[in-house]
This record gives structure tokens, C-alpha cells and sequence, in this order.
């Protein structure tokens, strides 16, 4: 287990591998877990590092905001303290959000983007989530009595997620534990706010934009969203995947972000 001191708390982080770094970056209620797998093969061509953004898994969550935009400056500060000029990032719903802001605010940083899963335009994650952006929601959702009954609904929820129903709802009820109220609610609320579409045409780094056709979180058609506003965008729409497809279908998953990275098309 690694960890850095930033100016806005402290960050984990787990890495693998050697060579050039590529930076891979959880989702909403997720942590640096999601990638176990991942980080071992792709550490074998790559410098893989896996990073719990602030209020998630092992990073500090003494903070007073857990917005987007922080995570946006996260990675920034994280590249900066590790001395790594510039490296693709891979982001997961998001963590995939967050990668295109980083390419916008900090474009001399990022080499390429991948997108997993992503919300481009906020308005796209389904009901559930946009509530539990609401302080009041979130709040209630996280009390004594509410926290279980979720667990169950998401439990009750997961076969619609993933293949692997159970091995992703342990995953995430397991992050989850590690979340604060604060966290668990102005992280998504944020992202239910975040609308990307106006300032995707300043994106000039490629951009692969991996979406599963069943994704029950985020509306699969933000890959037309992607693909309008990214004209360079490669985009793959995979049917029997849902809203992880790394854990769907891993193969192809690993095999199309190596690919990705490797092509000569900086």
C-alpha cells in the first residue's frame, strides 16, 4: 500500500509494473479494488497506478468538499508529486468524467483517455442516482436504519450490474463501508450536475469510449453523446456488457486499453 501527501489531503494508491505510466481511476462508490486484475495485466507492457480518489477506499477524507472538480485536481497534484509529466488515464463511470475534465483543464498532462461506462452529460445516470445526490437523500440513505435496507436493494440490484452479481455487490458494499455521508452524497451530486458537452470539441488527445449495451447506471447512448462531441473518438459498444466491462469482459477489455495506448495515434 502507497500513499502521497497533497496539498488537499492524502491520497492511496497501488501500482505495478514498469514502464511507461498509465493512471487508472475508480468510479462512484468504487476504490483502486476495481482494477485488481487489470493493474496485473496491464503492468506487464505498463507503470499501472490505481489511485482511491479522496473520500473512497484508503485516501484522506478530512476534507470539506469531495466535488468533481477536487478529483479533477487530484489527479493533477498525484501526477505532479510523482513527477509524471504526462500519461494516458483510464476512468470507470466517474472516474472516466473526471479523465476528459483533466484533459481539459490540464491538456499538456494527458497523453489519451479512456472512458468506461462514463457520464459525459450528468443527466444520463439513472433515477436512483441522481437522488442520492441530494444532501437529504444521501443522508437518510446512510442512517442507521436506511444503510442496510440499501445494502439489500443494491443487493437485490447487482444481477442487473454485472455477471458477476455477487462478486461485484461485495466489491462495492465493501467501498461503500469506507465512504462517508458527505462523500457518498457531494460526489455524485456533483456528477448528476456536470455536463461535459459544451467544451468536448477542445479535446485534442485520442479518446476511447468503451460502453455496455446493458448499463442499468449510466444511459449507454452517452457514447452518440462521446462520439458528437469528440470527432476523433474510437467507440466501442460491446451488447453483452453492462456497467463494468472489465469485469464483464475482461479480455477484451485489457486487450482494447493496451491496443489503445500502445497505437501510434498520440
Amino acid at each position: 500500500m502507497s500513499s502521497i501527501v497533497t496539498d488537499q489531503g492524502i491520497v492511496h494508491y497501488e501500482t505495478y509494473g514498469s514502464g511507461r505510466p498509465v493512471l487508472l481511476l475508480h468510479g462512484w462508490l468504487g476504490s483502486w479494488s476495481l482494477w485488481r486484475e487489470t493493474i496485473q495485466v496491464l503492468g506487464r507492457d505498463f507503470r499501472t497506478y490505481a489511485l482511491d480518489f479522496w473520500g473512497f477506499g484508503e485516501s484522506g477524507d478530512k476534507r470539506d468538499s469531495f466535488a468533481v472538480a477536487d478529483f479533477i485536481a487530484l489527479v493533477s497534484q498525484f501526477m505532479n508529486r510523482l513527477g509524471i509529466v504526462k500519461a494516458p488515464l483510464v476512468g470507470h463511470s466517474m472516474g472516466g468524467t473526471v479523465s476528459l475534465g483533466v484533459a481539459l483543464e490540464h491538456p499538456e498532462m494527458v497523453e489519451k483517455v479512456v472512458v468506461i461506462g462514463s457520464p459525459i452529460n450528468g443527466s444520463s445516470l439513472n433515477l436512483l442516482l441522481k437522488l442520492l445526490g441530494f444532501p437529504i437523500t444521501g443522508s437518510l440513505v446512510r442512517s442507521p436504519i436506511g444503510y442496510p435496507l440499501f445494502k439489500m436493494g443494491m443487493r437485490a440490484y447487482a444481477p442487473f450490474m454485472a455477471k458477476d452479481a455477487v462478486g461485484v455487490w461485495k466489491m462495492l458494499m465493501r467501498d461503500t463501508d469506507q465512504t462517508t455521508t458527505q462523500s457518498f452524497f457531494e460526489s455524485i451530486g456533483t456528477l448528476r450536475k456536470t455536463d461535459l458537452r459544451p467544451r468536448l470539441g477542445e479535446i485534442q488527445v485520442p479518446v476511447l469510449g468503451i460502453y455496455g449495451k446493458k448499463d442499468v447506471i449510466v444511459d449507454p447512448k452517452q457514447h452518440d453523446v462521446l462520439a458528437a462531441g469528440v470527432a476523433h473518438a474510437q467507440i466501442e459498444l460491446r451488447p453483452d456488457s453492462g456497467h463494468f466491462t472489465m469485469l464483464d469482459e475482461p479480455e477484451f477489455f485489457v486487450n482494447a486499453v493496451r491496443n489503445f495506448i500502445l497505437a501510434n495515434n498520440a
